[in-house]
């Protein structure tokens, strides 16, 4: 099956090496162009730009498929792709891309379609407290993640699983299904399935402007906060006036009070109250200082007791 395959970050790497493992023929990968990172801010390759230099696929980066879509298209049409796999590659496809294959566009998406169509949906069910998830294939439309559904597999979402941990193995399942879906269309075994556009719900960008933390608010709240913004662009808070950077916590209790809203309760644990329950901070970043379990900070600067955070 002649492949072009169309990703950019860490998420949509698996899906590609998918593809590469089971001997699909990758003919071109579309990626976004290379960012500047860093302290020296210098150019870097997108995650999927990496691994498909290492096979000797031809990569490119158009700034957009619709602007440039005449010299993409061309390729494109020189190609003749059985399929196009899409997985985070951040940008809209034009009309004339999406009829171009014979088995269409092929989305992996990261939730229950049609819930959390758009751009976090993994972020967003964590903030959300959703008890699952899972990964989506779909026939790409012109709409923002509305088209027929190919195959689902679901998930639970662990009460102290972060984003970023959740990123990583919906990554993991999405390469599986996507597997599963390319031989059930080649086969004519899935029946594309009209989604519940009256069932859908949106998971627009996640920004820093989320990242401060009210510990004024339930444990559980809070702590989904710290989980659903976990890795970026992270929970945040202030101690002693400076930063802080909470990557992972756990849930303590749920109920009850245990002193003011933001305290520290137990100096030892760096255990914190909440409006009503207590949460722990397990995994932090202090201004000036690198990321960190909180009981070796603890060990370097101790927080006393009756410490309040915010």
């Amino acid at each position: 099956m002649k492949t072009v395959f169309m990703g950019t970050p860490d998420f949509a790497v698996a899906t590609l090496k998918a593809l590469y493992d089971n001997g699909y023929d990758v003919r071109a990968v579309f990626t976004q162009p290379d960012k500047p990172k860093g302290r020296g801010y210098k150019l870097a390759p997108p995650p999927v730009k990496v691994l498909a230099q290492e096979h000797g696929t031809a990569v490119y980066q158009p700034l957009s498929l619709k602007k440039d879509a005449d010299e993409y298209l061309r390729v494109l049409k020189d190609i003749a792709p059985d399929v196009i796999v899409v997985a985070a590659y951040g940008k809209i496809l034009p009309k004339e891309v999406l009829e171009l294959p014979v088995y269409g566009c092929v989305n992996v998406h990261g939730s229950l379609l049609p819930k959390y169509r758009g751009a976090a949906p993994i972020q967003q069910a964590v903030l959300d407290d959703e008890k699952q998830t899972g990964i989506t294939t779909m026939l790409m439309g012109e709409g923002l993640d509305t088209g027929d559904i190919l195959l689902q597999e679901s998930t639970e979402i662990g009460i102290n699983e972060t984003s970023a941990e959740l990123f990583d193995r919906l990554a993991d399942m999405g390469a599986g299904l996507l597997i599963k879906t390319l031989k059930a269309l080649e086969n004519g075994e899935v029946t594309p399935t009209p989604q519940d556009n009256e069932a859908a719900t949106y998971a627009h960008m996640i920004n820093k402007d989320m990242c401060e933390l009210d510990f004024s608010l339930g444990a559980r709240n809070v702590h989904k906060k710290i989980c659903g913004l976990s890795d970026w662009p992270c929970a945040v808070t202030f101690l002693d006036g400076k930063r802080l950077k909470i990557y992972k916590s756990e849930l303590v209790s749920e109920n009850g009070s245990f002193g003011k809203a933001g305290e520290v309760v137990d100096e030892k644990k760096f255990e914190v109250a909440c409006g009503e329950g207590c949460i722990r901070l397990v995994t932090i970043q202090a201004e000036g200082s690198k990321r960190m379990a909180a009981a070796d900070y603890l060990r370097g600067r101790p927080v006393k007791a009756g410490t309040i955070l915010g």
